[in-house]
């Protein structure tokens, strides 16, 4: 149900109604049935009957709505803790979030800086990494939730490397055909052969791809079909005719792979967990405090998480 100040339990209401995700899955909503009721009676919707479970957390705090608290974080949370546990007893196929407040979950004490690592603390997954997929294109992140300055120090060949193998396993899966991937560099110009940077498109991202590719030479190899092309210039990475040959760009840090990702596919775009033994996938926005409980949320987002989840369970 994600936080219930934001827009999580009227999205929960939206998508229920949805013959197309009704008929395909059978939905079970991990909160609170009060805030489901209201949500419905803010909407002055109808919720249908008989095509969904409900797993029960009480909301006994106070609601204020569009408002950042500890109390609605700790119930974001709790849900999310419930359908995992669910998960690993093998009563759901795949779970789909939807949005948190990450400044709430501070206030409640929760040291998680997002959904992504939580998932991954609670399976014992090492190697994971947050996609942002949509028809169009897709993006990785080598590194996620660290402030700017800690980027280079977090960057690796090995974990470079996890992150396209990753890459290409998830193309591979949802699209049916081996993936076309493009590796961003780190710098301006992919660092313009040591002019800006300290070299890491050399030392760094280029032998992350070679070692995928399995191979010492060559700027564009293919692999079981896969191709694996960079690190190019960041700047120029999302041209549409790049867009256009290219299933996945692999970015180096959170903001250069989400504001392009976000300005061209927001209402369509889905975040996907790679690396977990299970099925993640979540909306690709935050819990809107602004427009929250006033009726023009739009559902698309979660509408997409969802057909994502049951294609890949």
């Amino acid at each position: 149900m994600g936080d219930p100040a934001g827009v999580g339990p009227e999205l929960c209401v939206r998508m229920l109604r949805e013959a197309r995700i009704t008929q395909c899955c059978t939905p079970v909503i991990f909160g609170s049935e009060r805030l489901l009721k209201l949500a419905a009676e803010t909407l002055a919707l109808e919720l249908p009957a008989n095509v969904y479970e409900l797993v029960e957390t009480p909301f006994r705090g106070e609601l204020i709505r569009g408002t950042v608290s500890a109390e609605c974080g700790r119930a974001s949370f709790d849900y999310i803790e419930s359908a995992i546990s669910a998960a690993k007893r093998g009563e759901v196929d795949a779970v789909v979030t939807s949005p948190i407040n990450k400044e709430a979950w501070h206030a409640a004490g929760i040291q998680f800086p997002g959904h992504t690592e939580l998932f991954a603390d609670r399976f014992q997954s090492d190697r994971f990494c947050m996609m942002m997929y949509s028809s169009e294109f897709s993006v990785t992140m080598v590194t996620t939730h660290i402030g700017y300055r800690d980027v280079p120090e977090s960057l690796s060949v090995d974990r470079i490397h996890e992150v396209i193998e990753m890459s290409a396993n998830a193309i591979e899966r949802i699209e049916k055909r081996p993936a076309r991937l493009v590796c961003l560099g780190l710098n301006p110009h992919a660092g313009e052969k040591g002019l800006f940077g300290r070299r890491e498109e050399e030392t760094l991202i280029q032998p992350a791809i070679e070692q995928f590719l399995q191979s010492e030479t060559g700027h564009l190899r293919e692999v079981d079909g896969i191709t694996v092309e960079g690190p190019i210039p960041p700047d120029t990475a999302f041209l549409p005719w790049r867009r256009e040959s290219t299933d996945c760009f692999i970015c180096m840090y959170h903001d250069q792979a989400l504001i392009p990702f976000k300005a061209l596919n927001f209402d369509t775009g889905v975040n996907v967990t790679l690396g977990l033994p299970m099925v993640r996938t979540s909306v690709d926005h935050g819990t809107a405090f602004d427009i929250a409980w006033q009726g023009t949320a739009d559902v698309s987002s979660l509408l997409a998480a969802v057909k994502l989840a049951v294609h890949l369970a």
